[in-house]
Formats: structure tokens, sequence, C-alpha cells
């Protein structure tokens, strides 16, 4: 694990080392954070990547079971930053 020193070029790219690319592909989600952005390597298949890192009870949830999940979650989250 390292760190990398990158610039931007006249049109804004950004060169990523070839040995990173092999590691990680060719494909990136730039998010933006509070204090700066950062790469994430986009999978091949993302609902294989999903399903890889999924635990058991996930992979047997059902469609409804995994909407409740998420909209108590969501109603959780955004109690949690309501002042």
């Amino acid at each position: 694990m390292g760190t990398s020193e990158v610039a931007t070029d006249e049109r804004g790219r950004i060169t990523i080392p070839k040995e990173l690319r092999e590691r990680f592909g060719e494909r990136y989600r730039l998010v933006e954070l509070r204090d700066g952005i950062k790469l994430l390597p986009r999978p091949d298949d993302p609902v294989a990547a999903l399903r890889g890192a999924a635990s058991e009870a996930l992979k047997q949830a059902s469609m409804d079971e995994l909407r409740a999940e998420g909209l108590d979650e969501a109603q959780e989250q955004a109690g949690e930053n309501v002042r």
C-alpha cells in the first residue's frame, strides 16, 4: 500500500500508474468527500461483486424484506442526522 502523487494535465486528466491499473482495473467511480476526492474501482460485474460480498442471510432475503430493511436503515440514519 502506498501513495502516488499525480497532477492533472491541461485538459484536467489524471494518469493512473500502470501498476495500479493492473491491480484495480480501468474503470473508477469518482467520489466527492467533504475534504477531498476518492477513486473507487468499479467491478466488471457489479451485481456479482455485491452477491459475493453479501452475507448468507442477505442472499436469502426477498425483495420485500430488502426494501423494508433499507427503509428502516434510512429512517434510522435520518434520525441520527436531525438535530
